[in-house]
């Protein structure tokens, strides 16, 4: 799941973000809308947590841009202004949610994930493939009934094999969905953690590699 953070309060998007990728989620920050709408026009988003008083573009100009898109991603409105009428304001403008500061951050995690679900495009709750059925909620993942010890990573590689089955998705896919803009595209942490999430689930390995296309999730009892 990949998140874009929006908030010009440098100490408070470092938090956020922070707390997202605690939780397994690839987390971009930026601190204007105009920076927000390039990485917007760069990447493709799940959701994206936005704050309505930003510099360069305000926050309502950017989430009237971002509900007018065919694939668009869902839209958290994160703000101090938390009146009726400003919740009922940024809802008429496109947003999908609106959460006022302060707030408590495990809700705002719940409703980041739920926000994710309601896509279009989004799979149920419970993934299921090849005997794993994965919560993204509750953190949880078993291989036939067998509960997985995964590290954060690990699970969201996971997750995005599970969401993806059963096509495939390359080393430069992962890195997208599963990292950030920060992460090195030559660096070898994708087979690496691929590699002990294999380990982790057991035999017989239900991830496949194919060179030059990348890793997919199979049922074993289904392959020739």
């Amino acid at each position: 799941m990949r998140i874009l953070v929006v908030e010009d309060a440098v100490a408070l998007a470092d938090v956020v973000a922070e707390g997202l990728r605690d939780q397994g989620m690839a987390v971009d920050i930026a601190h204007d809308g105009l920076t927000a709408a390039a990485k917007l026009d760069l990447a493709r988003y799940d959701v994206v947590v936005l704050d309505r008083d930003l510099p360069g573009l305000h926050g309502d100009t950017l989430c009237q841009m971002i509900s007018e898109r065919g694939d668009r991603a869902m839209v958290l409105m994160l703000t101090a202004a938390g009146s009726p009428g400003d919740r009922v304001t940024g809802l008429t403008l496109g947003a999908d949610d609106y959460l006022a500061k302060p707030f408590h951050f495990p809700e705002l995690v719940l409703r980041v994930r739920a926000l994710a679900r309601r896509r279009p495009s989004a799979r149920p709750r419970t993934l299921r493939a090849a005997g794993v059925e994965l919560d993204p909620v509750r953190r949880l993942a078993t291989r036939d009934g067998r509960q997985l010890s995964l590290s954060v990573k690990e699970f969201a590689v996971l997750e995005a094999l599970l969401r993806a089955a059963p096509a495939f998705l390359s080393a430069e896919d992962l890195l997208d969905q599963v990292w950030d803009e920060n992460a090195d595209p030559f660096t070898n942490t994708v087979p690496v953690t691929v590699g002990r999430l294999r380990r982790k689930l057991g035999p017989p390995p239900i991830i496949t590699t194919t060179p030059g296309i990348g890793y997919r999730v199979t049922d074993p009892a289904e392959r020739p």
